[in-house]
């Protein structure tokens, strides 16, 4: 399920993320009831997604949420196509913006994918939320600016950098929805990884038995990374990560893979210093 931001009306929709002057519908009045808020609208928006994923997020279940009908909702929020844009800039605004740069920049930038990766494994509904049209909200822009702060002080040209920022972006947002997808696999199935592996790889093993012949590489890439870090990934050098059994095993492979490709890229980032040096 992808959604697109930006269906809205445009001035409404961005007046509304702005929180410009008279977007956010009617004052407060007197009454056994208080007045609804945008804010209050997209919290709940939020817990509804959260609690249930984006398929179940509808005005009418956020109205339900806040003892209202749907339709008291459209006074301040025209639809839910503005929802979305609502819910998901509110959102980001859980993100850290203040590293500490004393360190390095190479120290901050890792605390920063691991924040955002944790963030959206929270929030896996953001990731539904397509990035071919971005919100343009300000937590999103703050969001952005944080890591952009944090890669200047590489000292590479915005030309290299531009490209880094979105490299990095579509790299933790890529891991983090492989988690994502896992989790909501197994609750929509009912059926564990473990469970799905071992009865595909059994029939795959029954018609193709000349596996190994046709895919000798693929076979020697499970077989020496196995060895390398053991079975049971105790003695994984790639990952800081300690072993946790009650974690799946395709989460546990993601959260190495997250690891290691984050050191991979910011090895690629240094290098890049040192051939602009």
């Amino acid at each position: 399920m992808v959604l697109f931001a930006g269906q809205g009306d445009p001035h409404r929709s961005m007046s509304l993320l702005w929180r410009k002057e008279g977007s956010a519908g009617p004052r407060s009045a007197p009454g056994p009831k208080p007045a609804l808020s945008v804010d209050a609208i997209v919290d709940a928006g939020i817990a509804v997604a959260d609690a249930e994923g984006m398929a179940a997020l509808s005005m009418r279940a956020v109205g339900e949420r806040l003892g209202r009908t749907a339709m008291a909702l459209y006074t301040y929020v025209p639809s839910k196509s503005e929802l979305v844009d609502l819910m998901y800039d509110h959102a980001l605004a859980e993100l850290p913006t203040d590293y500490d740069l004393a360190p390095g920049w190479r120290a901050a930038v890792t605390s920063w994918a691991e924040d955002t990766w944790e963030f959206y494994l929270r929030h896996p509904w953001v990731l539904q939320v397509s990035q071919a049209r971005p919100v343009l909200g300000p937590n999103e822009y703050g969001a952005l600016e944080t890591v952009v702060r944090l890669l200047y002080a590489t000292e590479l040209p915005s030309a290299a950098l531009r490209r880094i920022v979105g490299t990095l972006f579509h790299f933790v947002r890529g891991s983090a929805q492989t988690v994502a997808e896992a989790r909501l696999a197994a609750a929509a199935t009912g059926v564990s990884d473990e469970e799905w592996w071992q009865s595909r790889s059994t029939v795959l093993g029954e018609v193709v038995p000349d596996f190994s012949d046709r895919f000798p590489l693929v076979i020697r890439l499970e077989t020496e990374g196995v060895a390398h870090h053991g079975t049971d990934g105790a003695n994984d050098t790639d990952s800081s990560a300690p072993y946790d059994d009650s974690v799946p095993y395709l989460e546990r492979e993601a959260k190495t893979t997250f690891e290691v490709g984050l050191a991979v890229i910011l090895d690629g980032i240094e290098a890049t210093i040192h051939k602009a040096g």
